[in-house]
């Protein structure tokens, strides 16, 4: 591995935590006009991480004028120089990945190990659109002597993008690559669950990118983001969030219609066929939910539909893989599970689980409170897993966004992919054959707009990223995701 590129493996010697928790715009560290400020709260232990400036109307106006200020100079720096900033932020994501997936374990919950990843694909994402700079082409039209007909590229301008608690540094690294190689300036706004990597990102790269180019909101209220999306000089909004989420940015980005990119839910299903390894399904079934992070993931396989010829020995085979994980302390780097991201998500699953059983859904394992005395005060629920699952029920029916796995069972296909494609959502779809005609009739058949054959959870660079239906509009991790930050202009000349 090239040495320049590697995560950092230096032990953590400093206190994690950002110094500054003001909102950061304009280059600056500036406090909520209001005084208002939020408490942020660990879910693996409970106790406070300290307050941070909670932002209202004036501030997220002042920030986006900020962002606005910025977009000329930032605009017309030569995409290869704004290429050379990404990659420079790239470089210290790498060198504090340590760092910052331990200020995520500590404020979202999920295992500090496995955050450290979360480190690499932002800067593999930032490294990434830095190199596609040069791809925001036009094209020329034939007119015949005398005329040039071509057009070009240019940024939208003021970004405002949304991010969840579930990756909090690498959505507000990674997610800011595409629309800064663009030449947009962005607005940040993190979750009030998770907000502090996003000020020590902050922290990290101030001094790199001009003043204004990237800035910083944090808000304990919808109030912020609807601030943010309604904001006139906003010309476009990404979105990572939950369906309703969703429905609100469109509606209020009408109004001064603004293009919207979103990442929305998904209640994924993972369809196993009778050719499948048990084996391999068992351990496609623990990994598609995404378990070390509680299931809080939009992209996890939350139904499994088995046939019934193999249906048997998956459930064996799954018991004893879903051992690997186990709920502890997020900032422990033994650790294979963490907490729920809040209290009130913590008992929405639990609520789903006690719907579960009260619908008739066997319990296989799981479904309680670890008994572990340390994790007393923390917000903790063991891997749960049903099967004797109908869709009709509850739990396969509704994106729980926890960590409980539904199986159903099934033997005449056409029935099955009813139950898969019934709902309102499709974002991701896993398929497990052997036989190369069945996985490609299954993976046109699937309405979703990400699937994977004999694989599972996997994202890759440069291969588009969205939801079909109500699981989201556009794509991600690609060239579209880039092009989709800039408009077309056509231009006409007649010389002569």
């Amino acid at each position: 591995m090239n040495t320049h590129n590697a995560i950092s493996a230096a032990p953590i010697e400093t206190d994690p935590l950002p110094r500054n928790r003001a909102l950061f715009y304009g280059g600056k560290w500036l406090p909520a006009r209001s005084g208002a400020t939020f408490e942020s709260v660990s879910p693996g232990s409970g106790r406070s991480l300290g307050l941070v400036a909670d932002a209202g109307g004036e501030d997220v106006d002042a920030a986006v004028r900020a962002a606005h200020d910025a977009l000329a100079g930032w605009r017309d720096t030569p995409p290869l120089e704004r290429a050379k900033m990404l990659r420079a932020m790239a470089a210290l994501v790498r060198k504090h990945a340590r760092e910052l997936a331990l200020l995520d374990a500590l404020d979202c919950g999920n295992p500090v190990a496995a955050m450290v990843g979360d480190a690499e694909i932002a800067a593999s994402q930032l490294d990434f659109f830095a190199g596609l700079v040069t791809e925001m082409k036009g094209a020329s039209i034939p007119m015949g002597p005398g005329r040039l007909n071509t057009s070009i590229r240019e940024p939208l301008g003021v970004v405002a993008r949304i991010v969840p608690f579930n990756h909090p540094f690498m959505f507000v690294a990674g997610k800011s690559a595409a629309p800064l190689a663009a030449g947009n300036t962005v607005v940040m706004k993190p979750s009030e669950q998770a907000p502090l990597s996003a000020l020590r990102l902050a922290e990290l790269i101030e001094g790199i990118l001009p003043p204004g180019v990237f800035n910083v909101v944090t808000g304990s209220t919808r109030s912020t983001g609807e601030a943010l999306v309604a904001h006139p000089l906003v010309a476009k909004v990404a979105l990572i969030g939950s369906v309703n989420a969703g429905k609100a940015v469109m509606r209020q980005s009408a109004d001064t219609l603004k293009q919207v990119l979103l990442e929305l839910g998904g209640k994924n299903a993972l369809i196993a066929y009778p050719d499948a390894d048990p084996r391999e399904v068992a351990r496609a079934l623990v990994a598609g939910m995404n378990f070390a992070w509680c299931g809080q993931s939009c992209g996890s396989t939350s139904r499994g539909f088995i046939h019934e010829a193999i249906h048997a020995e998956v459930l064996t085979c799954l018991k004893e893989d879903i051992s690997a994980f186990k709920p502890g302390l997020p900032e422990d780097w033994s650790t294979t599970m963490g907490a729920i991201s809040s209290r009130a998500q913590y008992e929405r699953v639990r609520h789903y689980i006690g719907t579960a059983i009260a619908e008739g859904a066997t319990l296989l394992c799981g479904g309680g409170r670890p008994a572990a005395t340390h994790l007393s005060n923390g917000l903790f629920i063991e891997p749960t897993v049903f099967h004797g699952v109908t869709s009709d029920m509850t739990i396969a029916r509704e994106e729980i966004f926890g960590p409980v796995l539904s199986l159903l069972s099934w033997k005449d296909e056409a029935e099955m992919f009813s139950a898969v494609n019934g709902g309102d959502l499709g974002l991701t779809c896993s398929i497990w054959t052997n036989n190369l005609q069945t996985a490609m009739r299954a993976a046109t058949t699937a309405q979703a707009g990400f699937v994977w054959v004999n694989e599972v959870s996997k994202h890759f660079l440069g291969a588009p990223f969205g939801g079909y239906k109500q699981s989201g509009i556009g794509r991600e991790e690609c060239v579209e995701e880039l092009i989709s930050f800039t408009q077309e202009k056509n231009i006409h000349i007649r010389f002569g």
